[in-house]
Order: C-alpha cells, then structure tokens, then sequence
C-alpha cells in the first residue's frame, strides 16, 4: 500500500495523521536524503496542528542528524523557492484544500521540486523498515528558525513577472487566502505589483473561518461579493498552502479553472511545445495545444504525476511550456517545476492588464463543467461504487481512457470518475458544451456507482 498519495500523505489529525507518524515520515526521508544532505527546510500552513507537526518532524529529524531550517508558516511554493535557493530538501506541513481537521506532509528535493514516484518510494521502504540511524550526543542536530522566506519568495516571483506591464494597467485586485499561508504573502505581492488590493478571508487561522479551504466556486461568494462592492477588476483565492489558485472576473462571476488554465496555455505555448495535464483534461486545453500545434501528455491525478511527466519529458528533449489541471495547480516549468498560485495569478494578470478578465474567459467558455463526490465510510462501499463504475464504463457506447479510473469521451461531451488519492471520496467529473448534458453525464455515472450505496453526497 502507498503511504504517499497523488499529493503527499494526508489524514486527519489526531486519528489518521500524529505527531509520532510525522515524526518517522520525517525520519524516512532523512535516511534517503542523508547520504548527499546533513540540513533540511521545514514550513508549514496555518492549521491548528501545524505546530505540533512541524515540532515532530523537526524532532524526528534533528535526532537521526540533521540540522533543522524552521521557516514558519510558509506557501508550499515559498517552502519550494527556499529549497532551490539553497539547495536543500524541504518538509512541508500541509492537507492544501483539505478540511480544517486534516493535515499531512509533503516531501520537497533540493531541486525545489516534488519527490518523484521512484524517491517516494524509496521513502516507504525506511518508513516500513522503522529502523531510524539515531545520532549520538555529539552529532545531533540543531533548529534554526529562518525570517527571511516569505520575503524572498515575495521577490523571486516580482522579478519572474512583467512588473511594469501589470503595474501601467492601474489594476484593482481583491485577494482571498482563505485563512491559509497566502494571507503572509499574496496581498503584499500585488501591491508591490503595483496594484490596488482589497482583501478578505486573509487573517491566518487554521480553523477556516471565512471559508473552507478548497477555492471552489460555492466557497467564494464573499469574494465574488467584494468584487463587486471595489470595482475590483479582479478576485483571486488561494487553497490552504496557496500553491492553488482560482479567479472571479471583473462582475464577479467565477471564472471556470479549465478556462484559466487554457487561457495562460494560449498565451505561453508555441509550436512543438508540450504540455502536461491530467486525465480530467477539459476540451478547452485540448483545443489551444492542438491550435499551437503542441502536444498534450496526460497523466494520472496529482501533482506527484505531473511533476514526473514535465521531467520524463524535458529528459527525452522536448520544452515542456505549462503544465497543470483546472484545480488552479498550475505550474511554469521555465519558472520553477512547481505549482505556484501566486505566480499563476501574476501571470493572469498580465493577461488582465491587456483586456478585461471576463473578456479573457470568454474565449473558453464553450463548455460546462459538472463535478460531484461520492463518499464512503468502508472500503466495502468504496469498492462497490467501482464496480459499478466498472460496469458502466464496459457497457458504455464511448472512447474509454483507464488512465486513472474511468474517462468515457462521447464525443460531444466526456465524464471521468476515479477515487481520491487525499479523501475518502470518489470523484466524478464531467464535461459537455451544454449544462443539461455535462449534468446528464455525471448524473448517469453516478447513479450506476451509488445504486447498492446510500453514501452519495453533491458537490
């Protein structure tokens, strides 16, 4: 069994996740990364556990040798900068869009990048083995806590952006961090962007105040509300570690993740180019990679997927120019192998600083996307949703793609469904140019995997 998931491991705090397990997490990847590293980054988001997480995983790392770099409560894209800048790995404290109950841990190289399948694995094997190499008095190692990270993400992303470009345009921007570690970084980054910035949602608490973590669309009325009170020619939200991010135009209406997502790909790739994306890929990027005369490669779920294409593929030759899924993860390899969202957000608004947001999206807004959850309490009920998936998807009249569950494309519109690698939910996606089909598709594949369940719960 995997202990890491498409991102990291997660669980709820207390029950699934403890500080002893994150303690022997940290002290599995200390023996992978001891023979070419004695220091390691640690940072963390705003949860409730986070302390106490990050007091274990630094515990358990000082006491097998390594020296200890405490950056508090940082994006996990700031963690990422930090690691590449000085080249060591990070552990990075997080759930993301997870509930306030969760928590979890992702493993960061001294590339800042994501662990690969192949490390994490390697990862497993030491923490099966629960045979920790204890230091002595002499060679224990040492904490130290670093003030400078957040303002050293701040200014590598300034200066990977068209400053002046989105500084001439005068724009108004509202910003919602959700509570999470975007709330130390973001507003101060889009005023030194030069823009006017209305907030909410952006004291930092782990107990999610103002809104549940996951920037989904029926969690941003308040954004959507304050965009519309400022004039605001743009509303941003990040996830809990702000490696996320997601948009509402200018009247306030989100913006869909997949025409976000397509829109920066129109304005970044080029001819030969390769583009990265998941199996729950909308239309929307399939069209510009196919107008660039791109190519698109699809892979499981999952930052970890991703990350290990963009390399397989920048290994065999070929510019990978954006990567990412209609989550708002999306991520610039020229930049950094990383999902970023504030860095996202300024790209978008250099787009922003030419036309208006809404007039940005409406060039992707030819089709509707419909997703919904289904929950389950025992591994029985998880399997029997499956099989009946399973069933529907061979009986189906439709290109059927295994990839990571099961994605029936029908030609005027496809639906995926396929179990959650951080929840104990089956995902079902679906995607149509008109709204009564997107809603068909879904509402069909979810009636054959819920017909011997009552676990069904809507987006």
């Amino acid at each position: 069994m995997q202990v890491f998931g498409s991102s990291g491991v997660r669980g709820v705090a207390g029950d699934e996740l403890t500080p002893r397990y994150v303690l022997r997490v940290a002290q599995a990847a200390g023996d992978v990364w001891r023979d070419d590293h004695d220091r390691v980054a640690i940072a963390r988001d705003t949860r409730t556990t986070g302390r106490t997480f990050i007091n274990a995983a630094t515990s358990g790392l000082t006491a097998v040798g390594f020296d200890v770099d405490r950056l508090g409560v940082v994006p996990t894209p700031g963690l990422q900068a930090y690691c590449e800048r000085e080249a060591v790995p990070g552990v990075m404290i997080t759930a993301s869009h997870n509930p306030a109950a969760y928590n979890g841990v992702k493993l960061i190289g001294a590339d800042g990048v994501e662990l690969t399948r192949s490390t994490l694995d390697r990862v497993e094997q030491s923490l099966r083995d629960d045979t920790p190499n204890y230091a002595d008095w002499e060679t224990v190692g040492s904490d130290t806590a670093i003030e400078s990270a957040r303002r050293r993400y701040r200014e590598q992303v300034l200066a990977a952006v068209d400053r002046d470009r989105i500084a001439d345009a005068d724009l108004t921007i509202v910003v919602d961090s959700g509570h999470g570690a975007g709330s130390l970084t973001s507003p101060d980054l889009f005023r030194e962007l030069g823009c006017e910035v209305h907030t909410v949602n952006t004291q930092p608490d782990g107990h999610f105040p103002g809104r549940d973590p996951e920037p989904v669309a029926e969690n941003l009325e308040d954004l959507r509300a304050f965009v519309r009170a400022t004039d605001a020619d743009l509303g941003f939200a990040h996830d809990g570690d702000a490696d996320r991010g997601m948009f509402v135009d200018e009247t306030g209406t989100h913006i869909e993740g997949d025409a976000a997502l397509a829109a920066l790909a129109a304005a970044k790739i080029e001819s030969g180019d390769g583009v990265v994306s998941a199996v729950n890929a909308s239309q929307r990027l399939v069209d510009v990679v196919e107008d660039a005369g791109a190519t698109l490669s699809l892979t499981p779920i999952g930052s970890t997927y991703i990350v290990s294409r963009i390399r397989k593929l920048q290994n065999e030759g070929t510019h990978v120019a954006i990567a990412g899924e209609g989550n708002g993860g999306i991520l610039f390899p020229d930049y950094r192998i990383a999902r970023d969202g504030a860095f996202t957000a300024a790209k978008f608004l250099e787009l922003v600083a030419d036309r208006p947001a809404s007039e940005v999206a409406a060039d992707y807004d030819d089709y509707y996307n419909v997703r919904r959850n289904l929950e389950y309490e025992t591994e029985e009920e998880r399997e029997s949703m499956l099989e009946g998936i399973e069933a529907h998807a061979n009986e189906a009249t439709a290109d059927l793609d295994t990839t990571d569950g099961y994605r029936l494309d029908y030609g005027d519109g496809w639906v995926l469904a396929r179990p959650s690698g951080t929840e104990p939910v089956v995902r079902v996606y679906a995607e149509a140019r008109t709204l009564d089909r997107a809603e068909e598709l879904a509402e069909t594949m979810v009636s054959r995997a819920t017909q011997q369940t009552n676990t069904y719960s809507g987006e």
